[in-house]
């Protein structure tokens, strides 16, 4: 047994193997010391056949999500080594396999996991000067692609989307970019992966193979060709993890960063959009006042947005007309959002399906959550706007998956597979049969107990059941010495023993394996429809989007902005969003902004400590901000021009931890504003020159 553990630890040398004996799976070597360590786990010992015993800790195997959450959490990989046979059946040594590699980007465990926030695993491939980019999320089946012409962009992407895991390529890792401030500051684990992985051919055809395309042109991804190596890599890197068809992985999209503001790291950190500076949390962000959707798959949509404001004029317009007309449509809106709150997470149901670690009471929470798409549908069937009518359309109402689930699974199945009890009388005749079979015909039973008494002599044999150990023949000890060869000991209790038989172990198949392969293929046909339950997913979180953004404004009196292309900010009575909810109502006293890109490009702020500057500096660039993702602003009347950019320069914050003081981060935050502004910019430097000299300090300024 031991040889086989090093043979599966030699393969996968990188990870904690969590390797399956019997109830528990059990780590050996350092892989004990570290588990042991980093779990608060007892490190005991294992005879192994060497001169020393193994160091060895372990934990239950129903348990084991929780404990593999915890070590992932904190950068590790791990491995899940099981049994692939029954040991009461093997011949010799149990066949083991890993069957999963668990890694931070990869974790499914939905307990472990925020459900407002996607876990995204991200790939760089850096070749010649150019960076592709690759992200997915395999809870949800995203997947994205994009290439870049600079390190600075780069690091922008990756603070878009702030991965759990990174991977990339070797000349990535030596490209001199500073990854241990990444890990520092986002908590991001970080892998460079073998050449292989990114060898062009071999990326083209695994992305041929897994969207059954014959080019990358039909893909709609020719010309992006770094691009393709960081998509290819990501996806072989998936397969070789996760051992499975990654079939909800549905289509690769290219975004292009242009369609979007940029929005750097330091704006991202200054104007608070989804967590606080200091304390890192979600209340007091913009994303805390937005965010009243229903589901966690609009609160993810959400995120996106307020990550990515729109600069096309047009679309912009689209979804304020979608929050007008529900703003309009209180009544409608809030059924809307009453039919939203008990629909469950479609996105990652979907994963937890493809991955085929969906329990019943998942499929139970599926038919619930689609029993409402009709009444949905119908809603957003009275409405006018053209997004609404767009998603009205999208929205498939999935009767036929409800039905199947309604008519195959009892109203309130077990959680386990092995407690059987998942279909319904009457859906099936077969399984009928058999569960009669199991509850009331002991005929079987019985007839098998006679048999194996005369054959042995065991006056007082048994055939008993536990939700354990299944089946199994009992015998006191006192008839212990009449036993046959062909017995297998499963368990020894104190006055008895109990034995497997395969006539037995056929039995126990029969009955409990019917119930469970058809409960399989019940889940492979929901499966099967992964792409209309992804869509219908996407439908649903963007309804949920543009009615929390109507309640938001019509509870917080914000006005829909006009939008203009013309370099003009005008903003009558504006408030910032966040610091009127901190503060008792009617005591935020508003102001007007005016900007254009003519004679008033620069608005200098003075004003003695506490006054409310840099307040009211960052409530300009929220609004702007607001306006461009779509969603009505504080104020009594805003015309927005649009901005391509959000430059914030805030207050004197030394990062001496990578040896820079205040002044150097200054200089290095203006440098960067100097060379990336363009004349649709829009700038917040809030103290400039601060601890200088006084003709330094102007001079800066």
């Amino acid at each position: 047994m031991m040889k086989q553990y090093f043979e599966m630890k030699e393969k996968y040398p990188n990870t904690i193997l969590f390797f399956r004996l019997g109830d528990f799976y059990e780590m050996f070597f350092n892989d004990a010391k570290t588990v042991s360590r980093e779990l608060e786990l007892t490190l005991t010992g294992r005879e192994c056949g060497q001169e020393e015993r193994a160091p060895m800790c372990g934990v239950p195997f129903h348990s084991a999500e929780s404990y593999i959450a915890k070590l992932v959490a904190k950068g590790y990989k791990v491995a899940i080594c099981e049994q692939m046979e029954d040991p009461a059946l093997a011949k010799g040594l149990v066949k083991r396999e890993v069957i999963r590699i668990v890694t931070p980007g990869t974790n499914l465990d939905t307990q472990a996991l925020d459900e407002t926030r996607n876990n995204y695993i991200l790939c760089v491939a850096y070749i010649a000067d150019r960076y592709g980019v690759s992200v997915a999320d395999v809870t949800t089946g995203d997947y994205f692609m994009t290439e870049l012409d600079s390190g600075e962009k780069l690091f922008d992407e990756i603070y878009k989307f702030m991965p759990s895991e990174l991977i990339c390529n070797e000349a990535f890792y030596m490209s001199g970019m500073d990854l241990d401030d990444l890990k520092d500051r986002l908590g991001t684990a970080i892998y460079s992966l073998d050449s292989w992985y990114f060898d062009d051919e071999g990326c083209q055809r695994a992305l041929r193979e897994h969207f059954q395309v014959s080019n990358m042109d039909a893909l709609g991804v020719g010309g992006y060709d770094c691009g393709v190596i960081a998509s290819g890599a990501l996806l072989t890197y998936l397969q070789e993890t996760q051992k499975t068809s990654l079939s909800h992985m549905s289509r690769l999209s290219v975004y292009i960063t242009g369609k979007y503001m940029v929005l750097d790291s330091s704006t991202r950190r200054n104007l608070e959009l989804c967590e606080t500076l200091r304390e890192k949390q979600k209340k007091g962000s913009l994303l805390w006042v937005l965010d009243k959707t229903r589901t966690a798959m609009g609160a993810r949509l959400l995120r996106k947005y307020i990550e990515q404001p729109l600069i096309d004029r047009a679309l912009i317009e689209k979804r304020l007309d979608a929050v007008e007309e529900l703003k309009e449509n209180a009544i409608s809106r809030e059924e809307l959002r009453e039919y939203l709150s008990p629909v469950y997470d479609l996105e990652r149901l979907v994963g937890k399906i493809t991955y085929q670690s969906a329990n019943p009471r998942d499929l139970k929470a599926f038919e619930s959550s689609l029993s409402m798409l009709p009444h949905i549908k119908y809603l957003l069937g009275e409405m006018k706007s053209p997004l609404l009518r767009e998603i009205w359309e999208e929205l498939d109402t999935l009767e036929d998956l409800c039905a199947l689930v309604q008519s195959a699974i009892r109203e309130d199945p077990p959680l386990a597979m092995k407690e059987g009890g998942i279909i319904r009388d009457g859906y099936n005749e077969e399984v009928d049969r058999l569960r009669n079979a199991k509850s009331d015909g002991k005929e079987w039973l019985a007839k098998l107990e006679e048999e194996e008494r005369e054959k042995t002599g065991i006056k007082n044999l048994r055939i008993r059941y536990n939700k354990v150990f299944g089946y199994y023949l009992e015998v006191t000890n006192s008839f212990k010495n009449l036993v046959p060869d062909y017995y297998t000991r499963k368990q020894t209790l104190a006055n008895a023993e109990r034995y497997i038989i395969p006539e037995l172990k056929e039995l126990e198949d029969t009955i409990l394996g019917a119930e469970d392969k058809l409960y399989a293929l019940e889940r492979d046909k929901i499966g099967a429809e992964v792409l209309r339950i992804q869509a219908a997913a996407r439908a649903v979180a963007k309804t949920d989007v543009f009615a929390s953004l109507a309640l938001v404004a019509e509870r917080g009196n914000y006005v829909r902005p006009a939008i203009n292309e013309k370099g003009v900010i005008d903003i009558k009575d504006g408030r910032h969003p966040v610091v009127e909810k901190m503060i008792p109502e009617e005591m935020f006293i508003a102001n007007d902004t005016y900007l254009d890109d003519k004679k008033k490009r620069i608005s200098i702020i003075t004003g003695p400590n506490m006054a409310g500057k840099s307040t009211y500096m960052r409530q300009t660039a929220l609004i702007v901000l607001m306006a461009q993702i779509g969603s009505f602003v504080p104020a009594s009347k805003a015309n927005i021009g649009l901005v391509d950019r959000i430059f914030t320069r805030v207050g004197a914050s030394d990062d001496l931890a990578s040896g820079q003081s205040t002044f150097m981060v200054e200089m290095t935050e203006v440098a960067n504003i100097l060379r990336n502004a363009t004349s649709k910019s829009l700038l917040i430097l809030d103290e400039i020159g601060r601890g200088t000299s006084t003709f330094d300090g102007l001079s800066i300024a």
